[in-house]
């Protein structure tokens, strides 16, 4: 075999994709330990954003420097426009539209953190239109939220439904002669040797496209799961989204620290996440995703804050996981010597960044020297997380400062952000 790749969702199926569009004749084939979209493919909130997977000042340290930093921002930025144009050639529905996003401000402390941020991208490479901030009154008449004193509003974002994209993807890889097996669980990959469970497999090349679940095969502290929790409601009916208004589909986070990301989706509900129960001691990944009714309380409760007077039910509810490394910098690794590459941590961003990695993991396995090859997330190298217990303390401290940081703001009406969440974020190296 050409090509093994390990982890069905979408980085591995990207990879496929543009390794078969680089060398049609190769021989691919994709091993998923569980199901398509089993992993943070399938249980994300469908953003196709331009948010790169870690912090633009560490990558502007590397030995390329701001410039490389930048030249990474915008190729997150083109990615968009150039994942919906293959999704239209491919002739694949994955309910995509591009509405860009907002982010909303529920105190001044909050805009004022989006107005430093808005600075940053400025400064990493979005341009004036591409970023805009929006104020009071130009925010509720897009999105009418009930508390908003402002916000951001990014062009550059299409919805998606998480499921449609992988099953879509999937087929037009069987048509273009890609062999996907589920239930095929890779347990070790040695000396062009891919072993499973029930055999194993010779490949000249292979690709670990596993995300939150990598530990096995990259490393349990090099990676850690981090839960993400996702509701659905109820359809709404029209008289709701009048009152609401979200009529050009924007997806929409807030300022908060321990931040909501959610979509109107195509069957006029609301789809929202946040983070949960954040981690599980010793990178426990949480088998097939049921979600704490304690989440499920808290998200129905920030829609009633954001339009009160409307009655929300969660219909469906579900829970993931995604990757992180111990700065939150998302890498893709290729070993010509070895034969193996990755590419992971996306660490929340991955719709994107699945699709930027798989094909820079084809486009170095099969040298093809270009734009994306050269950018300062290929080769990047973290250092590994702490043992436990030490990490489980540090990552649930860091987010009860979060959440302590956000009750200090709203309470108090603040207008400056909360020591808490200076630490907090310090702690977590999420500082720009």
């Amino acid at each position: 075999m050409d090509l093994a790749i390990i982890g069905g969702g979408y980085t591995g199926l990207w990879a496929a994709y543009f390794a078969k569009k680089l060398e049609p004749s190769l021989s691919v084939a994709v091993f998923e330990a569980e199901q398509l979209g089993f992993g943070a493919s399938g249980r994300n909130g469908g953003w196709l954003s331009s948010l790169i997977p870690g912090n633009r000042a560490k990558f502007a340290n590397s030995s390329q420097g701001p410039a490389g930093s930048r030249a990474l921002q915008r190729e997150f930025i083109e990615s968009v426009d150039a994942v919906l144009e293959i999704l239209e050639r491919e002739g694949i529905d994955a309910n995509q539209h591009k509405g860009g996003t907002l982010s909303a401000a529920h105190t001044e402390a909050g805009l004022h953190r989006l107005i430093s941020k808005r600075q940053a991208d400025l400064k990493y490479g979005l341009s004036e239109d591409e970023v805009k901030l929006l104020d009071r009154d130009e925010f509720k008449q897009r999105i009418n939220i009930a508390d908003a004193h402002g916000g951001l509003f990014y062009k550059d974002v299409a919805r998606i439904h998480p499921a449609k994209l992988v099953y879509g993807l999937a087929h037009r890889l069987a048509e273009m002669g890609v062999h996907i097996y589920e239930s095929s669980r890779v347990t070790n990959v040695e000396g062009g040797v891919v072993s499973l469970t029930n055999g194993t497999v010779k490949a000249a090349k292979t690709f670990i496209c596993t995300e939150g679940y990598s530990g096995p095969l990259l490393g349990r502290r090099q990676l850690i799961p981090i839960n993400s929790s996702m509701i659905v409601t109820q359809p709404l009916d029209a008289h709701a989204w009048e009152q609401i208004g979200w009529k050009d589909l924007e997806c929409l986070n807030d300022s908060a620290h321990t931040f909501i990301y959610a979509q109107r989706t195509d069957d006029g509900r609301i789809a929202i996440g946040g983070r949960g129960m954040p981690y599980r001691f010793a990178s426990g990944t949480g088998g097939r995703g049921t979600t704490q009714e304690a989440t499920i309380s808290q998200l129905l409760g920030k829609l009633h804050a954001f339009f009160p007077g409307i009655h929300f039910t969660a219909e469906h509810a579900w829970s993931g996981v995604l990757g992180v490394t111990r700065d939150w910098n998302g890498s893709v690794n290729w070993d010509p010597s070895s034969g193996v590459g990755s590419s992971a941590g996306y660490a929340g961003h991955g719709v994107t960044a699945a699709y930027v990695g798989g094909r820079t993991l084809a486009e170095l396995a099969f040298e093809r020297e270009t734009e994306r090859t050269q950018l300062p997330w290929v080769g990047y190298r973290t250092r590994n997380w702490e043992p436990e217990p030490i990490r489980w303390l540090g990552v649930h401290a860091m987010y009860r400062l979060f959440g302590m940081a956000d009750a200090w703001e709203e309470r108090r009406g603040s207008a400056q952000t909360s020591l808490l969440a200076k630490v907090g974020s310090r702690l977590a190296g999420l500082h720009e």
